[in-house]
């Protein structure tokens, strides 16, 4: 298949290995400006993906290896087990429900172990690059694989970001857009608008646009109108983590979408993958949900739009039940949201 241009990759090393250095797309800050901000530490780059400078679980993963990487420049001879295991930790604890991260910095821990004081810095270096480039292969493989699963002439509703910016290049929701929209079989994507922190208007829209796909930016809470007037033909979101049994934690609003795809007999697709499945949480109430700041709730950027003072509940994440699921699209394929298919993805 040919796949239409990728427009943006938010994440980026400049250098060699030994004096090169981290550079992340600032997010927070599109669609009105886009400015890239230098990181030279892993503690500064745990905080970039704390602040959500980059967001989005592939993304997550890939910026934390390269923080590995930075840990690695900054101890030099000093390297040693005790104080990388340290630097894992600082970013590992950045954000808690996306496993991605934890998965990439296990594979860069598997890398360090395997290494000795002098290849250690290029032994990671290479870990980062190989976890970049396969990230933007999976999210390919995953978008052909779902593309597959749709008719012509399809509209497909989607939340929160999913794409280029919340990988390391084409996107996982939105790889199947994208995929889709190469074979023609695209006619529109309603991108749900995703408050309180508004991924979908600010960064979906976005990359849409660059893109020159038919796309239209919906409120929240239109999707069960737009469903109710058989406006929507199939409904595709992200995942931060997948538990075992298939029950999937993504960006807060996509339960409430599950289920109204469900009363309107729609079919409700996950698009994630492999390392965003979690075979060691069971179901979805392991899933631990990142409680944030009320201040997203009650102000947008500077202005306030809510009383001073108002009590607001900021759950970053909800769990969408596996029997909701129609079906979880990966690179390897597509299976059944139950035990036996996420087990299936992992037979060989």
């Amino acid at each position: 298949m040919t796949h239409p241009m990728t427009t943006v990759t938010p994440v980026r090393w400049v250098g060699d290995a030994r004096t090169g250095h981290l550079e992340l797309l600032d997010q927070r800050l599109l669609p009105g400006e886009e400015t890239w901000r230098v990181y030279h530490t892993y503690e500064t780059t745990a905080g970039a993906i704390r602040d959500m400078v980059v967001r989005g679980a592939p993304a997550i993963g890939v910026t934390a290896a390269w923080g590995v990487v930075l840990a690695a420049q900054e101890l030099g001879i000093e390297i040693s087990a005790e104080a990388m295991a340290n630097a894992v930790d600082v970013l590992g604890d950045a954000r808690p429900t996306a496993v991605n991260l934890h998965w990439a910095l296990e594979r860069m821990g598997r890398v360090l172990d395997a290494s000795t004081k002098d290849d250690a810095l290029d032994n990671v270096f290479a870990e980062a690059e190989r976890i970049r480039d396969e990230d933007v292969a999976t999210n390919r493989a995953i978008g052909d694989n779902g593309a597959a699963l749709l008719d012509s002439d399809v509209r497909i509703l989607t939340i929160c970001n999913t794409g280029s910016l919340a990988t390391a290049g084409y996107g996982t929701a939105l790889g199947i857009v994208r995929s889709a929209a190469s074979t023609g079989k695209l006619t529109r994507v309603y991108a749900c608008e995703t408050r309180p922190y508004l991924q979908g208007a600010r960064l979906t829209m976005w990359e849409l646009m660059k893109d020159g796909l038919p796309s239209t930016l919906i409120t929240d809470s239109m999707a069960g109108h737009l469903m109710q007037r058989g406006e929507v033909d199939v409904v595709i979101a992200g995942a931060d983590r997948i538990a075992a049994n298939g029950d999937t934690a993504n960006k807060i609003g996509t339960f409430s979408l599950a289920v109204l795809a469900h009363h309107h007999d729609l079919p409700f697709y996950i698009a994630a993958p492999l390392s965003t499945i979690d075979r060691a949480t069971a179901d979805g109430t392991g899933i631990p949900i990142e409680q944030r700041s009320a201040e997203e709730v009650t102000r947008i950027k500077d202005v306030s739009i809510a009383p001073d003072g108002a009590d607001a509940l900021h759950p970053a994440f909800d769990v969408t039940p596996a029997q909701l699921i129609t079906g979880i699209v990966t690179e390897k394929g597509v299976v059944e949201a139950t035990e036996a298919g996420i087990a299936s993805l992992f037979a060989d």
